[in-house]
This record gives C-alpha cells, sequence and structure tokens, in this order.
C-alpha cells in the first residue's frame, strides 16, 4: 500500500530515531550527540529526548541521557507474540544439549542480526547475549548466512551501509574480501567465524528454511577456540546444525 504524506506521524519517526540512537557502544547520550546519531537538529533531539523522559523511557541527569527498562515493552511485544522464537526455542534447546554449547538464532535487520532465541550453555563472549541483543552482520556467522540468501545487489547495498571496523586483528573488514567469503557461504551452505568478533570465539551458523525454501532465520553454535578451533567446527558440530535444520524446515510451514 502506497501512503501519502499526511499518513506519516512526522513527530512519531523523529522519536524512534532518536531510539535508535542509542546502543551498547553509546548507552548514555547528550543532547548534542543524540541529534547527530540521528540527524536531527539540537531543538528536534531534545523535545524528544525530553518527552521519553517524561513517559519513563529514558533517565536525564542533567546532562545525559540513558533509556530504562521500561523501553524493553517495546520489543518483548514481538518476542512475546512472533510465533518464529518460541518455535526455535525447543530447537535451540535440545541442539545446545547435543553439542555441550551454546546456540543461537537471529534475524536479520538493516546491517544488523538480532538474537530472537538462545540456549546458553557457558557464556563465550565478554557481553551477554540474549534474546534482543544485536551484533554487526558482516562479521557474525549467522550475519554472513543471512546476507549470502540476499540477492546480491540488497547484499552489496548492507555491506556498503555497513561500518567495517575491526573488532580483533582476524576481523576481515575488506569488502571485496566479504564479498569472496560470502559467495564460499552462498555456495557451501554455512559460515564459519575464527575470532572475528571477539579474541577466543569461534562459531559456526546455517540458514533457517521454511518449506518453500525461503531463509527466515539463521541458528548457530558459538565455541571457545580453545575447546573447539575453528578448523574442527565443521566436523563437530555442523551435522548437528543440518539435523536441526531439516527438522525445523519440516515445522516451518
Amino acid at each position: 500500500m502506497a501512503l501519502g504524506e499526511k499518513d506519516i506521524m512526522g513527530g512519531f519517526a523523529k522519536g524512534l530515531a532518536v531510539l535508535e540512537a542509542f546502543s551498547a557502544d553509546k548507552p548514555r547520550l547528550s543532547i548534542a550527540e543524540a541529534a547527530a546519531g540521528c540527524g536531527l537538529d539540537r531543538a528536534t533531539a531534545r523535545r524528544c529526548l525530553l518527552t521519553l523522559a517524561e513517559l519513563g523511557y529514558a533517565d536525564y541527569d542533567g546532562k545525559f541521557f540513558s533509556l530504562t527498562a521500561k523501553i524493553l515493552r517495546l520489543g518483548h511485544g514481538w518476542l512475546s507474540a512472533a510465533p518464529l522464537p518460541a518455535l526455535l526455542q525447543p530447537h535451540l534447546d535440545r541442539l545446545s544439549e547435543q553439542a555441550g554449547q551454546s546456540a543461537s538464532a537471529s534475524i536479520l535487520d538493516g546491517t544488523e542480526v538480532v538474537y530472537i532465541a538462545r540456549a546458553a550453555q557457558r557464556r563465550v563472549m565478554s557481553i551477554n547475549l540474549m534474546p534482543g541483543s544485536r551484533l554487526p552482520a558482516y562479521s557474525a556467522s549467522m550475519g554472513r548466512v543471512l546476507l549470502a540468501a540476499l540477492p546480491e545487489e540488497e547484499m552489496k547495498a548492507v555491506l556498503a551501509a555497513s561500518t567495517l571496523r575491526a573488532h580483533t586483528p582476524f576481523t576481515r573488514t575488506d569488502p571485496a574480501v566479504l564479498l569472496e567469503e560470502i559467495a564460499v557461504v552462498r555456495q557451501q551452505g554455512y559460515a564459519l567465524i575464527d575470532q572475528e568478533l571477539e579474541i577466543g570465539l569461534c562459531s559456526i551458523a546455517v540458514p533457517v528454511f521454511d518449506r518453500r525454501g525461503h531463509v527466515l532465520a539463521a541458528l548457530n553454535i558459538g565455541a571457545p577456540a580453545a575447546h573447539a578451533p575453528a578448523a574442527e567446527m565443521a566436523g563437530r558440530y555442523l551435522d548437528l546444525l543440518l539435523a536441526t535444520q531439516r527438522e525445523l524446515r519440516t515445522a516451518l510451514g
């Protein structure tokens, strides 16, 4: 359905843009920082931030704004109502038990993957991953699987919009190298990450298909490199992931 200018609430859109300026790297923002982060002028950003604070979605100490736990209500509605996370969770629980490692599922949102379900055996990253957590798609195993599922031009557009920075000395940030890697993922059907997100972490991911062959999500197994080096990940865990992939394809309409 085509929307006209009168159908769009500009103030609401600006408020959402201010919300998206907050991130794990920028949990506290001044008015100037929020304005710069979302491309609004200072006066508009200030009104949005003060409205969030008045409604309880943000705290304000006189200089910096930070989001409150109330903001979780906005995402919880989708996580609790959407059928996919609930359907995936028991399969992830079983996969995690079989592998003895953490297993996760995510979807693509712009240039990031968003975790929608997770079964944790042990903490393998310094950050605490959970449903709602986000990671850059270009350097995550599930991200590369989801990028590989996109049409070529759309995938290139996502990479072009990504901030390609090195999280570790092993992170691949050269666009040409990433395109080659994603082509390999598309051909072999899985992605393998060797300490590109964090030193000591390896992961392997496969796509989640519905019965018609459409990619709905990705699932992975993450393991400490000291326990499961990247060279051993496929041999140890790929069959388990592919078995879960087949189960989910049958279960998903």
